[in-house]
C-alpha cells in the first residue's frame, strides 16, 4: 500500500477517529511505501492541526530511519511525469503530491492507499480510510 498524508496523520495521531483502523491496516499490509512529497505535506498538515513540531519532526526522522515503509525520493523524471498527469486531468483538483502518488502506484502495481483522500478513488485506486 502507499501511505498517503492523511493516512500518516491517522497513524500518528491517536485522537484521529480512524487511528485504530489505520494502525490495523498498516500492520496487515504486506508492502508499504511512501514518498518525500507526502512527508513534506504531512509537516504542513500537522502544523495546521497544531500538533507540536518536535513530535512531528521526530516522527519524520523515525519514518526515514525505518525500513517498514521505504521512502521513494522524487526526482526530476518523476516530478515531470506527475506534472503530465495533472495536465491530462485538468478537470480534477489533484495536488502535485497526489499525482506523484498515482504515478508511483502505477509504476509499482499498487492498488491500495492508506488515505482518506477521495482523489485516489477518482483515479481508480482503493482508499482504505474512506471519508
Amino acid at each position: 500500500m502507499l501511505v498517503d498524508t492523511s493516512g500518516l496523520l491517522c497513524l500518528f495521531d491517536a485522537a484521529e477517529h480512524r487511528h485504530h483502523t489505520a494502525v490495523s491496516l498498516y500492520r496487515k499490509a504486506a508492502r508499504r511505501i511512501c514518498h518525500n512529497y507526502i512527508l513534506a505535506e504531512f509537516v504542513i498538515l500537522a502544523q495546521v492541526r497544531r500538533i507540536p513540531r518536535t513530535r512531528v519532526l521526530q516522527y519524520m526522522t523515525d519514518l526515514l530511519d525505518s525500513s517498514e515503509a521505504p521512502i521513494i525520493w522524487v526526482d526530476e523524471k518523476l516530478h515531470r511525469s506527475a506534472l503530465k498527469l495533472l495536465s491530462d486531468r485538468l478537470d480534477k483538483t489533484y495536488s502535485l503530491c497526489d499525482a506523484v502518488s498515482f504515478v508511483i502506484m502505477r509504476q509499482n502495481k499498487i492498488r491500495e492507499a492508506l488515505t482518506t483522500d477521495r482523489h485516489f478513488t477518482q483515479e481508480g485506486f482503493s482508499a482504505l480510510l474512506p471519508s
